[in-house]
Parts: structure tokens; C-alpha cells; sequence
């Protein structure tokens, strides 16, 4: 599976800021951690999904986050591990002023089974380091969430969560991250309600 980010972006030095355009109506976030031994993991889901999303677009780095853009659609991932990803983001949607309605992110879900796919707008962490931080740092749950299964581990295993989220997917995650990249198209074109009609019947 391909890894756009890591595969075209250009990096900027430490002091500059990332070029990134003045008119951006949509922030896409999709969580995880980085570096090549995280890649596969379950936890990176939403990496995989922004990727997808940003194939064919030029890639921007900087010290805390890479992101592209296209049509006011602004695609990001932190450069921070999951539990501090709202350090990177929250200056990236404050500098839009952009309210939460308006920014997506995309993350791993333990309460849903592999491959299904859940669009909601705020509610609880359940647990996610990543959201938990991205709460802390925007002053609010009110964001939009694309929730892309990754099941729990059979109760037989013995698998620890933490271990469970960072080992590789059992099996392709391809259609899931076409199906949640959908998911992202449809919410910033059509709304989040539009985007619930039509993605939810498909997983």
C-alpha cells in the first residue's frame, strides 16, 4: 500500500512554515503515528485514508505537520505521535479560524468491526489518545469524526489494546480506506448528513 506523504512530500527547513494556500473551507486530519515501523499498523488507519485522498497532489512538510490541498480541502497528518496529535493540528485550524463542523478527522475505531465505517459529529473519546488530544488543544468535541473499524482482539488472544491498535491489519485494509475516503468527499461536498445517508448503507 502506498504512502503519499512519505513517498512525495517536499520538506521545508525547521524555521520555515509550511506554504500552505490562504482560502481553506475544510480541514482533514487523519490520525496516527508516525515513522516506517507504524505504518501498517491498525492505529494508522486514518494516515492510510488521508494518503488516498492526497494521491496526485503536491505535498507540503513541516516541523509538525505535511499537508496538501485542493478546492478549499486542506488534508493533514501530525508529525507527533497519536497522543499528541492536537499540539500539530489545533494551530493548523485556528489559523483558518475554522469551526469544528469544518474539521474531519479520521481514526481508528475499536467499537466497530473491521471495515465498517461510521460518520458522527462530537461525543466522547472513548479512550483515543488521539482524540483526547485533538479535545484538549481545539477547546471541543464538536468535530467531525470518520470512524474507521478496526474491531477489538478476540477475548482468546490476550492482547492488550495498546498492543492490538499498533500490530498490522489481519487482512488488506483497501476497501475500508477507499470507502472512508468516500466518506471525506462526500462530507465536504455534500454535508455531514448527505454523507450519512450514503456511506452507511455500504458497510
Amino acid at each position: 500500500m502506498f504512502n503519499f506523504f512519505r513517498r512525495r512530500k517536499r520538506t521545508n527547513s525547521a524555521a520555515e512554515s509550511p506554504e500552505i494556500p490562504e482560502n481553506i473551507d475544510w480541514l482533514v486530519v487523519g490520525l496516527g503515528n508516525p515513522g516506517a515501523q507504524y505504518e501498517h499498523t491498525r492505529h494508522n488507519i486514518g494516515y492510510l485514508v488521508v494518503d488516498a485522498l492526497a494521491d496526485a497532489l503536491p505535498v507540503v512538510a513541516g516541523r509538525e505537520y505535511s499537508f496538501a490541498a485542493k478546492d478549499g480541502v486542506a488534508y493533514a497528518r501530525a508529525h507527533t505521535y497519536m497522543n499528541e496529535s492536537g499540539k500539530a493540528i489545533a494551530p493548523l485550524a485556528a489559523r483558518y479560524s475554522l469551526p469544528p463542523e469544518r474539521i474531519v478527522i479520521v481514526h481508528d475505531e475499536l467499537d466497530l468491526p473491521p471495515g465498517k465505517v461510521r460518520l458522527k459529529q462530537g461525543g466522547n473519546e472513548n479512550g483515543h489518545n488521539g482524540l483526547k488530544s485533538l479535545t484538549q488543544e481545539l477547546g471541543t468535541r464538536d468535530y467531525v469524526r470518520v470512524r474507521v473499524g478496526i474491531g477489538r482482539p478476540p477475548k482468546v488472544s490476550g492482547i492488550a489494546i495498546p498492543d492490538w491498535v499498533l500490530t498490522e491489519f489481519a487482512s488488506d485494509p483497501s476497501d475500508a480506506v477507499a470507502l472512508a475516503a468516500d466518506a471525506v468527499r462526500a462530507i465536504t461536498t455534500s454535508g455531514l448528513g448527505q454523507a450519512q445517508n450514503q456511506i452507511h448503507p455500504r458497510s
